[in-house]
């Protein structure tokens, strides 16, 4: 059985964005600050990728096992290491540390590539990047620990802006895109994904059938809509409606905003039928999530 990373480290972070409340950017990704004298981890399989950033100044021993294979190094300053999720990894590290450690959902990364940068990701994500250096990904993380290290009003609102940029120079120059050739021998590519994406965001408070979405990428309905479940999961509608449910979630972080302008903005026929589409995806209904978030 999988487990979460925070249940095995030896010490406890100096920093935990867990800490942070009402940031939906906590839903994608937690971040930790560890300055932990010499130890070890077991090897043990987690749920989540898991993205290393080595913030010492001096070079210094580390021993990381990943699947079975023992990999001893010098650890230097903005290194990274990233473990995708289902990947047995242990560590031992010989002085003492200085790292943020980002533990980002599978799941949701997908998604958030999928909706907000047009991507898609191979399944093998991450398994063949073990170790690069990326000065610029590091100030990043940087900049993310100290919205955290912050007490007042404005850390969650830098953790979440910042939250999204570390994810998006991630994914840019290290996400393993899906190979068009792997993508269903090319019968679904990322190009008919952006165009529907596309038609998606434009026409987002209006009505999208099935036969729409097909016409824009060039195929009959029967063999689009095979095509896109095969490859992203869902039914095109399916994925539709999460769509909608993504931006309405979005819109209602403004306190003021009505629920029946959300409703028509996401492409909602009245706010009746916005509140079972809702509830269909995220088991609450919109008052009900607006409320949870305001406790």
């Amino acid at each position: 059985m999988p487990r979460r990373y925070e249940e095995i480290y030896p010490s406890l972070p100096l920093l935990n964005s867990d800490d942070l409340e009402h940031t939906s950017a906590a839903s994608l990704m937690s971040v930790r600050y560890f300055q932990a004298e010499p130890d070890s981890m077991p090897e043990e399989v987690f749920a989540e990728h898991h993205v290393l950033l080595n913030l010492k100044d001096e070079p210094h021993r580390v021993q990381n096992r990943r699947d079975g294979e023992m990999r001893d190094f010098t650890f230097y300053k903005n290194d990274i290491i990233v473990t995708p999720a289902g990947m047995r990894s242990g560590w031992r590290w010989f002085a003492k540390s200085d790292v943020i450690v980002v533990t980002i959902d599978p799941v949701k990364v997908e998604r958030f590539a999928q909706t907000e940068m047009g991507l898609l990701l191979h399944v093998q994500q991450f398994r063949d990047l073990p170790q690069f250096s990326d000065a610029d990904l590091c100030a990043a993380g940087v900049m993310l620990r100290d919205a955290l290290e912050k007490d007042d009003m404005s850390s969650g609102v830098m953790f979440e802006a910042m939250s999204r940029v570390l994810l998006v120079k991630l994914l840019q120059r290290y996400g393993k895109r899906r190979p068009e050739e792997v993508a269903l021998t090319a019968r679904f590519t990322s190009a008919h994904y952006n165009r529907v994406l596309a038609m998606i965001r434009d026409r987002l408070d209006q009505s999208i059938s099935v036969d729409d979405l097909a016409r824009e990428a060039g195929m009959s309905p029967s063999h689009f809509s095979r095509v896109f479940k095969e490859t992203l999961g869902s039914t095109p509608m399916q994925y539709v409606l999460a769509y909608r449910v993504e931006q309405a979630i979005r819109m209602m972080a403004e306190p003021t905003r009505a629920l029946g302008d959300i409703a028509l903005t996401c492409g909602f026929a009245d706010q009746a039928h916005f509140s079972r589409s809702f509830k269909q995806v995220t088991g609450q209904t919109p008052r009900q999530y607006r409320a949870s978030q305001s406790a």
